[in-house]
């Protein structure tokens, strides 16, 4: 089939990649002149495990392009993916210009029949209007459909080609039809294609990632109440994931959670509600209790140092919001650094692929070290606030032959109680008793 992909962000470039690699034809669209350029050398421009395979094949196999021309791309398509930002506003509602200008001119370029595809996470009734926007000019006949990601980042190649379930919200029994045939071959496992209608189906994203977000939320509740009374976090979680109608997933407790979907999608949902006169009372605790989650392991620091950080230097490790990706975007770390930086405190920071992106941001007001090693070097303290693989199995030796003070922080729970005990570090985390030296 022939696919034209508009934006070439995180989810329009794994969609196009992973659409080219069961040899359908795909264009990708961009107003990012440069970035096209580099796309088109063979340079992908987000860090996400296994895509940049797929992305080279297909273009050395010429089924994957890249232009500045939305014209040039809908022209030789049949179907056009909206794969468009929707950053949220002041008061959280989901930005629609980015979708609907596109939509505008579609309208006024499109001479055959076409799908119009909304990718991006878009409120409940944005299919309507993204419809009457294409109409105002439209002299042919198209059909909106929506038909909402669930892509995981770190694993967004994989969710893809082998999804849980593809989710399809149309009433045009045509494009039913056209969407069917796309998305056969990722589903021979016998995993569903699930069609309903336009609204269900944008509802359907908010909800999947509001309910996720909850989950987290809610243990990291009961992690800090575990801190008040004794109990040990790891053994609840054990306890209660044990029932299968609860689940062992996303019981996790932490600093927060980040990124790109689950705060702009619970923000954008309580917005949606509010505007329908319907107030989400359990997601606006969870936006409450997540944002005071994200700086939980200040205090602790502070205490520890009887509330005098300056001059002290912290250790970061992790900067993503999580492991396997390079977004910092909302990102628990960036939080836990200002808090730091306010307090007199100078902070070294590793992290495997995303210091590029907080350099852009904090350039030189922190230090960033060239191994997880290096960041330790005359540290009072380390933080640890991504879960990288790497960090998971250190030579503890090392560690505290090179830091100051033995003192961790792990606002990821990553190691096991009785070691640290072992190897004499004062070790506080989420939800679990802390390690005196």
């Amino acid at each position: 089939m022939k696919i034209a992909i508009v934006g070439t962000g995180y989810v329009g470039l794994v969609t196009g990649t992973c659409f080219a690699e069961t040899g359908n034809t795909v264009i990708c669209v961009d107003i990012d002149q440069e970035k096209v350029k580099k796309m088109q050398s063979g340079v992908v421009p987000i860090y996400e495990p296994h895509l940049d395979m797929l992305f080279e094949r297909n273009i050395k196999q010429e089924r994957l392009f890249f232009t500045t021309r939305l014209e040039e791309a809908v022209a030789q398509s049949d179907i056009i993916f909206l794969a468009l930002p929707t950053p949220p506003g002041e008061d959280g509602s989901a930005d629609l210009s980015y979708i609907l200008g596109v939509a505008n001119q579609l309208g006024k370029i499109m001479k055959s029949y076409k799908v119009i595809v909304d990718k991006s996470t878009v409120p409940v009734g944005t299919s309507e209007k993204v419809k009457n926007e294409i109409f105002k000019n439209a002299s042919c006949e198209f059909d909106v459909v929506s038909n909402p990601e669930f892509l995981r980042e770190g694993f967004a190649v994989d969710d893809f080609m082998k999804p849980d379930r593809v989710v399809i919200g149309t009433q045009s029994e045509k494009a039913k039809k056209i969407m069917e045939t796309l998305y056969k071959p990722y589903v021979r496992q016998g995993n569903p294609i699930i069609f309903m209608d336009e609204k269900s189906a944008e509802l359907t994203k908010y909800a999947a990632n509001a309910f996720l977000a909850t989950k987290i939320t809610f243990m990291n509740e009961i992690a800090n109440f575990c801190e008040k009374v004794g109990a040990n976090v790891d053994m609840v979680r054990i306890g209660i994931g044990s029932d299968s109608r609860i689940g062992k997933r996303f019981l996790f407790p932490g600093v927060g959670y980040g990124g790109s979907c689950f705060p702009k999608d619970v923000q954008a949902l309580t917005k949606s509600g509010n505007e329908n006169n319907y107030p989400f009372k359990i997601l606006e605790a969870v936006i409450a209790v997540n944002e005071n989650q994200k700086t939980i392991i200040l205090p602790k620091i502070k205490k520890y140092f009887e509330e005098n950080l300056s001059g002290k230097k912290i250790a970061l490790w992790g900067l993503a919001f999580k492991p396997d990706t390079d977004d910092i975007r909302e990102a628990p770390s960036l939080y836990i650094i200002n808090g730091l930086l306010e307090a007199g405190a100078t902070v070294s920071a590793f992290d495997p692929e995303a210091m590029p992106n907080v350099q852009n941001i904090l350039s030189d007001q922190i230090e960033f070290a060239p191994t997880h090693y290096d960041a330790l070097k005359n540290a009072d303290a380390l933080i640890i606030a991504t879960e990288w693989p790497l960090f998971r199995t250190p030579d503890f030796d090392k560690m505290k032959s090179l830091m100051k003070n033995s003192v961790i922080f792990d606002g990821r729970n990553i190691y096991d109680l009785d070691t640290m005990k072992e190897n004499g570090f004062y070790y506080s985390s989420i939800g679990r008793k802390t390690i005196e030296k």
